[in-house]
């Protein structure tokens, strides 16, 4: 079965190897990396994928990517590693559900605000 086309896909391929400045001094900034890539069980979506933030030392505050896989929970009991979508927050890192592009895009600029909030900069 054909999966529908995402209508939000094509803005999001089109971030790709961007770079913005969110704060008016010029201390953060936003990246984008978006790449198809063969649909497969850790892509199923059939993107490659990493939008992050960085503070001005370069430092990633924010990412929501699918380079590695990602086990749930914690300690002994916790399940295998099997998703590859997941967003980075500061120090944490969790399992991340990609609806669509749309989503995903809304997902981290909602992220990308808070984070910029708790830091006093909006």
């Amino acid at each position: 079965m054909k999966r529908p086309r995402d209508p939000g896909l094509d803005i999001l391929l089109d971030l790709d190897g961007q770079t913005f400045f969110v704060d008016e001094a010029g201390h953060y900034r936003v990246k984008f990396e978006i790449r198809k890539v063969e649909v497969s069980a850790a892509r199923p979506h059939g993107l490659r994928y990493a939008l992050t933030l960085h503070d001005a030392e370069g430092r990633r505050l924010i990412g929501f990517d699918n380079a590695h896989p990602v086990a749930a929970g914690r300690g002994p009991g916790r399940a295998v590693p099997s998703a590859h979508d997941h967003r980075h927050r500061l120090r944490s890192l969790q399992p991340y559900a990609y609806r669509d592009a749309t989503a995903l895009l809304e997902d981290f600029w909602a992220e990308v605000d808070a984070v910029l909030r708790e830091k006093g900069v909006l």
